[in-house]
């Protein structure tokens, strides 16, 4: 019961947490059975509303101890508002060289946050589409909980 609760007052952290000049955030839960399905692609819906202002864009990445990888390689296509679709592959790092996690713990499962691209300018203003896959070579990718998109203004637009 006590993991239960610990569980879930992790979980209302890591997707509440706002912190200043963040300008989106979203999580989403993968499979209640720890893993995540390559057919299984998920998809976010970033609004931009000013393509003057200068971002870092990141993903968040949740997973249980025994998270077998260093990494995890994932593929992110972005659709603007007119229909430009462009993809690139993501090396995210999971564990040091010596074995150990990274990110924030809690219990048995760590959340982190990977910058994928700083000093983001875009080139349009409406509803940005990301489409996030793995391309691990295991399928499906055991201990992966959950994926997300965070968007914050550059410390450039300031």
């Amino acid at each position: 019961m006590k993991k239960t609760l610990s569980l879930i007052l992790l979980t209302c952290l890591f997707f509440s947490c706002q912190q200043e000049g963040r300008v989106y955030v979203q999580h989403q839960d993968l499979s209640p059975n720890v893993e995540w399905l390559r057919k299984d692609v998920r998809e976010f819906k970033v609004p931009i509303e000013n393509k003057d202002i200068v971002y870092n864009l990141s993903l968040s990445f949740r997973y249980a101890t025994g998270y077998q990888y260093q990494i995890a390689r994932l593929k992110v296509t972005e659709i603007s508002p007119s229909g430009k679709e462009t993809s690139k592959n993501h090396e995210l790092k999971i564990r040091k060289d010596n074995g150990d996690y990274i990110g924030d713990p809690g219990y048995d499962i760590w959340d982190s946050e990977h910058m994928i691209e700083a000093d983001k300018k875009y080139e349009e203003t409406g509803t940005y589409t990301y489409l996030i896959e793995h391309i691990m070579p295991s399928d499906p990718l055991h201990f992966a909980m959950a994926v997300g998109v965070i968007l914050d203004k550059s410390n450039l637009d300031e």
